[in-house]
């Protein structure tokens, strides 16, 4: 319910510098002028894999347990038509963004939803804040969603009472999503998936889950075939709010059967919980008020447990990318170890092409700073339909930047200059102002070892 800060993705760029970014020549276009922002398609939903064994627990395990590990007692949804409304300073970009939202989940999940007209009552609220509002009261979100109040001022008042507890609902009729105003188009787009979804239906997180955005992880940014399919089973007639977890678990073969046929069939068991103390480890090792090296401690010990555990699902995998982000700045040989490490487990895990394209960046870079640009421009080009599929235009964008540096580390600076050009367009998406765009920029153009000579290619 509450999408968290996520340590920077980029963290690697500082790292791994040959130089200090102001000591570095970036490779802007020469015109002080951006291109327009880009902007994305219709999303291509993908197959799902899972057993409609499988998607029942995952379904109970979303709908009855919040992220701390409260169990719910009944079953609650909105019963009736959805209308939703936007308050505050939003961006030009949060009206087209809810828009492709809304219709995707009249059309995916079959949901009565839509923008709530002029003067009329909406059960769902946007409400556009700046970044520093949201963190007055609930520091280290980026955003988040409460039930039963009507907009910032009224959760302000109630912040501390039952009212804005979920475990105490007996059925949905309001609820106010928080997002930040003065951030990426992108991040902004990434908040209105999740914390509507999450008023709309599942309240949980879960780590083992590989196509979610229901997942601590942030790996995908948008709603994908399972969360919709989730959402679908939320609102089908066959259940209602009041509904015990015993009533649920009764009807989901039936629900299941009918929108996921594809799903029927014996299926495997049930998957393996995800232990406390491992999700402990990754949240002291990724959140707030640890020190560096407890934070690289506690990653190896996520490490540790998801081995004893005998995770064989991405939660391994993740374990492994934690700890290539967090001990990049000590150790860059164990960093680039335990990349290569969560990319071949990953790389056996179906269904995780966004999950490998996270890794293959950060081992890019990697290779970039080692003077390796053919393996750099291998990579990438492997990681880039997946990335662009999962409509996360500031991974793209950083991708395509990385590409162009490999390029003209090639001695190919034509293609390198035309992918660099086209990458901005995602970055003012995905990454946000001119400046963050040039910034990143300068990061990147950092990486390549200053004494290359693309003209001689040594």
């Amino acid at each position: 319910m509450i999408r968290v800060l996520s340590v920077c993705a980029l963290a690697l760029l500082a790292g791994c510098a040959a130089a200090p970014v102001s000591e570095q020549p970036t490779r802007a276009p020469a015109t002080s002028e951006l291109p327009p922002m880009k902007t994305f398609g219709s999303y291509q939903p993908a197959p799902i894999r899972a057993t409609n064994r499988q998607l029942a627990a995952d379904f109970m395990e979303l709908s009855f347990q919040m992220e701390s590990g409260r169990q719910l007692t009944r079953f609650t949804r909105f019963e009736g038509p959805v209308r939703v409304a936007v308050r505050g300073a939003a961006p030009s970009t949060l009206g087209p963004d809810l828009a492709r939202l809304l219709e995707r989940l009249r059309r995916e999940a079959g949901i009565d939803i839509a923008r709530a007209g002029q003067g009329a009552e909406a059960q769902i609220v946007v409400e556009a804040l700046t970044r520093k509002q949201i963190q007055r009261y609930v520091p280290q979100a980026a955003c988040f969603v409460v039930p039963n109040v009507d907009g910032f001022d009224e959760f302000v008042r109630n912040r501390r009472s039952t009212r804005v507890d979920w475990t105490r609902l007996e059925t949905r009729t309001k609820a106010s999503v928080f997002v930040p105003s003065d951030v990426s188009p992108q991040e902004i787009r990434d908040c209105l998936h999740e914390e509507i979804a999450q008023a709309l239906g599942p309240l949980n997180d879960l780590y083992r889950l590989e196509n979610s955005v229901f997942n601590d992880d942030n790996f995908h940014p948008v709603l994908t075939s399972f969360d919709m399919l989730m959402l679908r089973v939320t609102y089908a007639p066959q259940l209602r709010s009041g509904m015990s977890p015993a009533q649920v678990q009764q009807a989901l073969p039936g629900i299941l059967d009918r929108v996921n046929p594809a799903g029927r069939g014996a299926g495997s068991a049930a998957p393996i919980i995800s232990r406390r103390d491992w999700i402990s480890a990754v949240e002291s090792a990724l959140g707030p008020g640890t020190s560096p090296r407890r934070r690289e401690e506690t990653a190896v010990e996520a490490v540790r447990i998801a081995r004893d555990a005998q995770f064989t699902d991405v939660r391994h995998a993740f374990s492994y990318y934690v700890l290539g982000r967090l001990a990049l700045g000590s150790d860059p040989e164990l960093s680039l170890a335990s990349f290569l490490q969560a990319g071949g487990l990953y790389s056996e895990a179906p269904g995780t092409e966004v999950q490998q394209a996270h890794v293959t960046m950060q081992i890019v870079a990697f290779a970039l700073t080692n003077g390796q640009p053919d393996t750099a421009l291998r990579l990438v080009n492997e990681a880039l339909p997946a990335v662009q599929r999962s409509e996360n235009a500031a991974l793209l964008a950083t991708l395509m930047m990385m590409k162009a540096e490999a390029l003209d580390m090639l001695g190919r600076p034509n293609e390198a200059r035309t992918v660099r050009l086209d990458s901005l367009g995602w970055a003012r998406y995905g990454i946000g102002s001119d400046d963050q765009v040039r910034a990143r920029l300068a990061e990147i153009s950092s990486l390549p070892p200053p004494l290359w000579d693309a003209e001689r290619g040594s």
